[in-house]
């Protein structure tokens, strides 16, 4: 895990290729976005430029997601979003570091794999497993999926006042077009 995680800061430091030639497959431009229902507002946030790298040698999956590059409907739940909930001042980052379960590389139909690993928010980790599925198109490889996040797992302290305004259990949805990665 030590090589991928290097491998991913290497590409996000420098969006260079790196030495691992056929086994690495890259995306820079990853999609995640998340959702609040509530009965009082919908909040919903897009995130185009996520960070993400796969050792197929190993079945290792690593996820880089700048927390401000976030995008919302309102400028104000954006910046509510930056400085309040998820202060991106000191936390500019969230990150996936896991390992794919039962992933066949041969497979010529969409499989749905578990991807059990460890998600970072705020710099609290949890242990998550996510259903995602895969599929291999043209020598990309797509991978799908959502998982629920509770706020209260990651600390995220929400004001009385906008308590009705924002939903205790979150859902993040996420799209990765991995390329392999060439010298």
């Amino acid at each position: 895990m030590n090589k991928l995680i290097t491998a991913l800061l290497f590409l996000f430091t420098s969006f260079t290729k790196t030495e691992f030639k056929g086994y690495l497959l890259t995306t820079n431009q990853g999609h995640v976005s998340f959702f609040s229902h509530t009965a009082v507002e919908n909040i919903q946030a897009v995130n185009n430029q996520v960070l993400s790298v796969i050792d197929l040698s190993k079945n290792e999956i690593a996820i880089s997601i700048l927390m401000n590059a976030f995008v919302f409907e309102k400028a104000l739940m954006q910046e509510h979003f930056s400085t309040s909930y998820m202060e991106t001042d000191l936390y500019p980052k969230a990150t996936f570091e896991g390992e794919i379960l039962g992933l066949n590389l041969s497979a010529k139909q969409a499989q749905t794999r578990l991807i059990k690993g460890k998600l970072t928010i705020r710099n609290i980790t949890k242990d998550v497993t996510v259903k995602a599925r895969i599929e291999k198109k043209n020598g990309v490889y797509v991978f799908e999926g959502d998982l629920d996040i509770l706020i209260s797992d990651f600390k995220i302290k929400i004001p009385p006042i906008l308590s009705p305004n924002i939903a205790k259990n979150i859902n993040a949805k996420f799209k990765f077009e991995y390329y392999p990665d060439e010298k």
